[in-house]
């Protein structure tokens, strides 16, 4: 079976704030085609944790028109164009990501991280370019002042035992999938190192 391979350089179609619509010439065998696909920056979520707990964010999304439990987190950039700039520097773009994690941890958690790990990195797809980078923080501060949230932000801090973040995760109380699937490996991890 071919793989597909690029053919040629890519074209922009739109290119927006956040992501960019992008269209690659593609061979597959001896066959041209046309690969679409949507690139954003990549995103963080933090994973912080004390006594078998772990912190949630319950958070009002709009995409929802209602609450969602989440890991706190946010963008590594706020801007495309930074992103695009930091690859094309050959920046490492996991140390921007644990930057922003450690920002983001501030302003939804009002939590200072001394001390924070990658664990993993979540792809999207071929056709949607968008990586979430997962982070473990077990070292940190409570903030006196608490949270500095962003205009339109509502977000309550909420701490819960692992086996309630599962079943959040089963019973669909978090709905963002892809972090669904993080946590339930993040939790039999801490389950197999007992």
């Amino acid at each position: 079976m071919d793989k597909l391979k690029k053919n040629g350089p890519e074209e922009i179609v739109f290119q927006g704030k956040i992501f960019e619509v992008v269209k690659q010439p593609m061979k597959v065998g001896d066959k041209d085609i046309v690969f679409e696909m949507v690139r954003r920056s990549p995103g963080v979520r933090l994973f912080i944790v004390k006594d078998k707990q772990l912190l949630l964010t319950k958070e009002y999304r709009t995409e929802l028109d209602g609450y969602d439990y989440r890991l706190p987190g946010g963008k590594v950039f706020d801007r495309l164009e930074e992103y695009l700039l930091a690859l094309k520097k050959g920046e490492n773009i996991l140390t921007h990501a644990k930057q922003a994690a450690k920002k983001e941890a501030v302003e939804e958690t009002g939590i200072n991280i001394l001390n924070i790990y990658h664990f993993y990195t979540a792809k999207s797809g071929a056709t949607v370019d968008w990586d979430l980078f997962y982070f473990v923080a077990e070292d940190f501060e409570e903030l006196p002042q608490g949270q500095s949230l962003e205009l339109g932000e509502v977000i309550e801090v909420e701490w819960k035992d692992f086996s309630v973040a599962r079943e959040m995760c089963i019973d669909g109380r978090i709905k963002e999938d892809r972090s669904v699937g993080v946590i339930l490996k993040f939790l039999e991890n801490k389950k197999s190192a007992k």
